[in-house]
């Protein structure tokens, strides 16, 4: 049984919230009043006939008087119950600020006067055994078998600063770029949802229910090294028999709650124990829940692809705003540019293709050829290449997404996708309705039989073409990125800011006319 400390029963709890306000009115007897006035022995005589057509409207007229009252009554707006001083509040949740063992940030209480700025709805944060969460973070120096996380886990997620950029973009922006792993967008959604706004501490009044669970680190060590599925499968388990438990979670069959999983889709959709990854998508309980991923399966509704995070985590819309100019006013020499590395062991492997376009193409392709180390977190040279570039080329990366999109379009350059379910398909609360707006669309198949020439299509396009799409592509920067504030940006909605908008939209949605 998984430690859970709760003095107030949640059941009750909701019990509680739920029976209604009894209202009492203390009702006297006139007419037995009346009846003891008349039986006085007072002359009954000479109140004979006078006696009762006074009594008569007497009883009426004080009725009457009791109706009004009673309908009075019910009319006024009582109090509605308070939850118990003993329930215990998610205000007391407390996330690792760093992967060492540093003292804990409790995080501020979110303001419940919003002027109406939660019209959309409002997030209950679950309270969850510490287990899974912050157990996670403290163990990093064993979440993968060749070396430690602590660094990628630091500084709430993002990572360690990235200093060594100091030359290459301008000196005030360096201290919103950050070394910040591609694994990592659980802990951010964390960090940043406890300081939301619109989250609220009384669960009866939530539009949504957020499960801080970090699914992609808790697998992530089980991945490798032949761990039996049982250990790739355990924390999800335990998530679900948890949550389950939960009274608010029974009202809806889960169909309200949503969850961040830091990884791919198929990380999580094992279907065989044998073959690869946990089977945490397809455990009872897990159906209806809302998953956030950096690449989501594009025939299942309740995935839902968010960006990967960059090494971009401005702080405030100045942030945003001198980047833009920065990448707008950037001079570009090559037409295009490819960063990868080839797959040996895959037959027609199509990224060792475009490697070996991209080098026959050589006075207006750039190449960063990555199985020299060149692409690892530390180094720059991936950003100085998509900032000297027109257009990146981006073909599938082991999966379908690969974090090279969002380098790329945050770079200013114009990606070029050779799979629809590279970008397409994948990212619709964050990318235009419009792909030629922003991207160039070749078919991979018609490169491999060598009957388009990437060069020969991107030249196709004239200088004013190429300025509209980068202009677009500048445009969605502040949609593609993650705030370094907790509490996100002045006026730009950053890439938190959109996933959380489009779960109140598909809540809404959902409860008017989808469940499962």
């Amino acid at each position: 049984m998984l430690p859970v400390s709760n003095p107030t029963s949640p059941e009750r709890l909701l019990k509680k919230s739920r029976t209604p306000e009894t209202i009492t009115i203390d009702r006297k007897n006139s007419y037995d009043s009346l009846n003891s006035i008349g039986n006085s022995p007072v002359n009954r005589s000479s109140y004979t006939s006078a006696s009762r057509s006074h009594c008569t409207w007497l009883i009426l007229s004080l009725l009457s008087l009791q109706l009004i009252l009673f309908l009075t009554l019910r009319s006024l707006p009582f109090p509605r119950r308070h939850i118990p001083e003993n329930f215990h509040s998610p205000a007391a949740v407390t996330v690792t600020v760093s992967a060492s063992s540093a003292p804990l940030e409790t995080r501020t209480q979110p303001e419940e006067d919003d002027s109406g700025r939660c019209d959309s709805g409002r997030v209950f944060v679950y309270e969850m055994p510490k287990i899974f969460n912050e157990v996670i973070l403290q163990q990093c120096d064993n979440l993968n078998p060749w070396s430690s996380r602590c660094d990628a886990l630091s500084n709430d997620g993002f990572g360690k600063e990235a200093t060594s950029l100091k030359g290459v973009i301008p000196d005030d922006l360096v201290p919103s770029w950050f070394w910040t792993d591609q694994f990592v967008s659980e802990v951010i959604f964390h960090n940043r949802i406890l300081n939301h706004r619109c989250r609220t501490l009384d669960p009866e009044s939530a539009t949504a229910f957020y499960i801080p669970f970090y699914a992609g680190l808790a697998v992530g060590q089980y991945l490798w090294s032949n761990y039996a599925a049982a250990d790739r499968d355990r924390h999800c388990k335990m998530m679900t028999q948890w949550v389950r438990d939960q009274p608010y979670w029974n009202k809806s069959n889960g169909w309200d709650h949503f969850i961040t999983m830091g990884r791919i889709t198929w990380d999580f959709r094992r279907s065989k124990d044998e073959d690869w990854g946990s089977n945490c998508i397809y455990i009872p309980g897990m159906r209806n829940i809302t998953r956030l991923l950096i690449e989501r399966n594009s025939w299942d509704h309740f995935d839902v692809g968010v960006p990967y995070p960059t090494g971009f985590h401005p702080r405030t819309d100045s942030d945003v705003v001198n980047w833009q100019d920065f990448v707008r006013n950037r001079r570009r020499e090559a037409l295009f540019c490819f960063a990868g590395a080839p797959r040996a062991g895959i037959v027609n492997d199509f990224r060792g293709l475009l490697l070996r376009h991209c080098e026959e193409s050589r006075k207006v392709c750039r190449t960063v050829d990555c199985t020299v180390g060149k692409c690892s977190n530390g180094s720059s040279a991936i950003l100085e290449t998509f900032l000297g570039s027109d257009f990146c080329l981006q073909p599938r990366g082991d999966s379908f997404t690969r974090r090279s999109i969002f380098d790329c379009m945050l770079a200013g350059s114009i990606p070029v996708f050779f799979w629809r379910r590279t970008a397409y398909m994948q990212y619709q609360w964050f990318l235009p309705d419009k792909p030629e707006s922003y991207s160039v669309f070749i078919d991979r198949n018609e490169v491999k039989n060598g009957t388009t020439s990437i060069r020969e299509v991107l030249e196709r396009y004239s200088k004013e073409d190429v300025r509209k799409m980068r202009e677009r592509v500048i445009d969605l920067i502040p949609n593609l990125v993650y705030s370094k504030s907790p509490n996100g940006l002045e006026t730009f909605k950053d890439a938190f800011d959109v996933a959380i908008d489009g779960v109140f939209r598909r809540f809404k949605e959902q409860h008017n006319w989808y469940k499962w």
